[in-house]
Parts: structure tokens; sequence; C-alpha cells
């Protein structure tokens, strides 16, 4: 993961993609896709869809997105106990 473009706000996005089988329209399935992209509008997923509508057979059922968060501060707490052994 490039770190200039996490401080430019990309963040790791995950696409599940389900569609149908071109030889059998009533089967769906599977793939996973995973880049960094730009929350909200996410280009360049969209530009992966429009690609796939244009060029690839299989017909979009529907996709989910997930996009981990950014970079952020370390995190601290303090131990609740100390044990010592001998």
């Amino acid at each position: 993961m490039s770190l200039i473009e996490q401080l430019q706000g990309y963040r790791l996005t995950t696409a599940e993609i389900l569609y149908h089988l071109p030889d059998h329209p009533h089967v769906l399935q599977t793939f996973v896709w995973q880049t960094l992209d730009l929350p909200p509008r996410y280009p360049r997923l969209s530009r992966f869809l429009t690609f796939w509508r244009r060029d690839i057979d299989g017909l979009l059922h529907s996709v989910r997105i997930v996009s981990a968060g950014g970079l952020a501060a370390g995190r601290t707490r303090h131990a609740g106990a100390e044990f010592r052994l001998h």
C-alpha cells in the first residue's frame, strides 16, 4: 500500500461483486476485487465496474463495498495490574 496515497485519503477498498454466469444466467458467481480507492466516490472501483459492464459478458447482480479506516495515531492504554515473578 502506498503511504503517499494513504496520506491523500485513499483507503483499502474491497468489493464483493455478484454476477450472473453468461452461459447459465440463473447461477450467481462471486468475484472479490481489492485496491486503494478514495471514498466516498470510489473512482477506481467506478472505472472497473464501467469496464466490467462494457467488456465482460457476466451481467452484474450486486456489488458490496467495504473500506478500511485510514491512517491514525497509535493507541496506548494503561495496564490495569502488574504482576512480578521472582
